[in-house]
């Protein structure tokens, strides 16, 4: 199995154990405050615990376009990739941190980081997107923290609770990413 660390933070692919516990996490747990920043903006409707395993145990690509974010040993949100574009090689990723207890501690930008690198050493793509909107100030935050440049702000385009909102576009390419001081002394 692939995976990479980072002290506490690990991503990892998924079992069909770990899509137990991430289908909770969506669709089933007491704590949702993960809704409220993850494209509020969209209806995510409640999907049978088969049809959602269904949907990513056939998932064929390399690496699978969802991971799962552990820290300190247990599975607390997941990255995630798909193509805009497969064609012309335009990739987006994300991710979520459902447990609300790890916003904040820097585990998302460790998560995020580890997926960059995940990502550049098994696609051959010379950039990374990466979509959020402007109500969501923590995962600007953590995109600028990786490296991520603002590239374009489509302004008022997500309307959510009376109030419109822009929607902000990120991109690292490969060799900003290589050039990291992080990466310059491996």
């Amino acid at each position: 199995m692939i995976g990479k660390q980072d002290d506490l933070v690990r991503i990892q692919a998924l079992d069909e154990h770990d899509l137990d516990v991430i289908w909770q996490f969506k669709f089933k747990a007491e704590d949702q405050s993960y809704r409220k920043w993850n494209a509020p903006y969209l209806y995510e409707h409640d999907i049978p615990l088969a049809l959602f395993k269904k949907r990513y145990m056939q998932d064929e690509s390399f690496p699978p376009k969802l991971y799962g974010i552990v820290i300190d040993h247990e599975l607390k949100g997941t990255v995630s990739y798909y193509w805009e574009n497969e064609r012309t090689r335009w990739l987006e990723c994300g991710i979520i941190l459902y447990d609300s207890r790890f916003w904040n501690g820097g585990y998302g930008s460790k998560a995020l980081s580890l997926w960059v690198d995940q990502l550049f050493s098994h696609i051959d793509i010379p950039r990374i997107g990466l979509t959020t909107w402007s109500g969501n100030p923590r995962m600007m935050r953590c995109a600028e923290k990786c490296g991520f440049t603002l590239e374009g702000r489509l302004r008022k385009v997500r309307y959510y609770q009376g109030e419109y909102y822009d929607s902000m576009r990120y991109g690292i390419l490969r060799e900003e990413w290589e050039n990291l001081p992080r990466h310059s002394s491996e």
